[in-house]
């Protein structure tokens, strides 16, 4: 079982893991394309963003960013890489929507890329019940971003 905490950004642990998401992002994604918030932005008042644990082990993040009174998106979900396939992924998506729920969110949605680097992301998305939806918030129409929702 996972240790699922709010986090404050202030620990080298997560600030690495966030480091290494925004550097595999850049690495899988066109110029132009990624879409990640820098720690600054998570620090934002509308961004909460959790750490998970197993042990005294950092093993994964995801953030929930409040877009409106009754949407959300999914935001920094990212898996420690001594941590894949442990389920750490699916732990704090489920916590981030129980959470989504409890706020009183309609609709949870999210952004991501396309290809097999994102597959497993995808796969785990689509095991939730996401579904297609449009370009939501500030994005706009991509052919790399793919663009998910989770009515609530």
């Amino acid at each position: 079982m996972f240790d699922i905490r709010i986090d404050d950004l202030s620990g080298e642990p997560i600030r690495d893991l966030l480091r290494r998401h925004a550097e595999g992002m850049l690495e899988a994604s066109p110029p132009g394309a990624c879409h990640f918030f820098d720690i600054d932005r998570l620090k934002d008042p509308s961004v909460t963003v959790w750490s998970v644990w197993d042990g005294n082990e950092l093993a994964g993040c995801g953030a929930l960013h409040e877009i409106e009174a009754t949407h959300g998106e999914l935001k920094s979900m990212r898996t420690h890489d001594l941590h894949l396939g442990k389920g750490v992924g699916r732990a704090v998506l489920a916590h981030i929507v129980a959470e989504a729920r409890r706020r009183g969110y309609r609709r949870l949605s999210l952004e991501t890329g396309r290809g097999e680097p994102f597959a497993a992301a995808i796969h785990l998305y689509d095991s939730f019940g996401f579904s297609d939806c449009g370009p939501f918030g500030d994005y706009t129409e991509s052919d790399f971003s793919l663009y998910l929702t989770l009515e609530l």
